[in-house]
């Protein structure tokens, strides 16, 4: 895993704040100086910041838990869908669905439906309906899919939130916190960062800068990934010689509380003569 040095996160423009009057006092300690009106963000302490989210999100992907990624924000969009998808996490880019997390059994129905429209077209059922009711069903399906399809393998509440501006995505923060899912995200120097877990400040309006931060994020994961399917892989052969069945003569007995006819198969453990007596 490799965190971005300070002279990347410079060019990518990480350390480009808001302006003074648009400041939030509680991002402070992240803020390194101000120049010509804008609030320039300490670099050294994003590298730090995106290292300390990094290492606590691939040892939750080593744990085969799902992260969901949160940025509706134009600059964030294509990011978010590429990296995200690439690693096989659930992402949200378009409109945040209000009860998303606090309201997850009735998300879940409407991505069931999306799978039962796509059975009805396999299964030839589609074909039998009228042109009117086809029309209908493919604009819903449609419709779930810009706003669903993201996460259709998300069968549970998701270990934690990336966020791309709390701001912005404030509902999405706010419904995690209330159920106790961990945040973590870029924060800007107009957000408060008081919600936030794993707070990574930087400019969350510049595309690159974006890019940069989840670069770093979805590599550390990818690489959690892989070490999980290293140890599934070495499992099996620990788990065989655990199962290895100890050393013993195998015979048919009789239980005496069977019926005449059942015979059961056990393990008899030779006694050494040396323990008999």
């Amino acid at each position: 895993m490799a965190t971005p040095t300070f002279e990347q996160l410079l060019e990518a423009g990480c350390h480009f704040g808001h302006l003074k009057r648009k400041w939030n006092p509680a991002m402070a300690p992240y803020i390194f100086m101000e120049r010509n009106g804008i609030h320039i963000i300490d670099l050294y302490k994003t590298a730090a910041k995106i290292e300390e989210a990094a290492n606590a999100l691939k040892q939750i992907a080593k744990n085969g838990k799902k992260v969901l990624f949160v940025a509706t924000k134009k600059q964030a969009k294509e990011a978010i869908a590429t990296k995200a998808g690439a690693i096989n996490m659930p992402y949200v880019i378009e409109r945040w669905p209000g009860g998303m997390l606090t309201n997850f059994p009735t998300i879940r129905k409407a991505v069931k439906k999306m799978t039962a429209i796509d059975k009805m077209t396999k299964d030839g059922t589609f074909d039998n309906l009228s042109k009117r009711e086809k029309l209908q069903i493919t604009r819903q399906r449609a419709k779930l899919e810009k706003n669903l399809g993201s996460i259709a393998d998300l069968s549970k509440l998701p270990a934690a939130l990336f966020v791309v501006d709390v701001m912005k995505e404030h509902i999405a923060v706010a419904e995690a916190n209330r159920l106790g899912i961990p945040v973590f995200a870029m924060v800007d120097t107009n957000s408060n960062p008081e919600d936030v877990d794993f707070v990574i400040p930087a400019n969350d309006d510049a595309s690159k800068s974006i890019e940069i931060v989840l670069d770093a994020i979805c590599s550390a994961m990818a690489e959690g990934l892989e070490e999980r399917k290293v140890e599934k892989a070495d499992a099996p052969e620990d788990k065989e010689e655990e199962a290895a069945p100890a050393p013993g003569k195998r015979r048919r007995v009789r239980r005496s509380d069977a019926p005449a006819a059942e015979v059961v198969e056990t393990v008899v453990e030779e006694t050494p003569a040396s323990e008999e007596a």
